[in-house]
């Protein structure tokens, strides 16, 4: 059980930083055109991690 915890964590930490990674390469003008400011990245990439 504690390592199936663990695995998750794991799982949804590289969510998070591919999320990050991938938001961070777009322009400021490509995240405006999907409604997001850099401000909005680690917001939206935890969200979509532990979703």
């Amino acid at each position: 059980m504690f390592l199936t915890w663990v695995l998750s964590r794991i799982r949804a930490y590289q969510r998070y930083r591919r999320t990050v990674r991938e938001l961070e390469r777009l322009s400021d003008r490509e995240l405006n055109d999907v409604g997001l400011s850099r401000g909005d990245i680690d917001y939206v990439a935890r969200r979509y991690a532990h979703a």
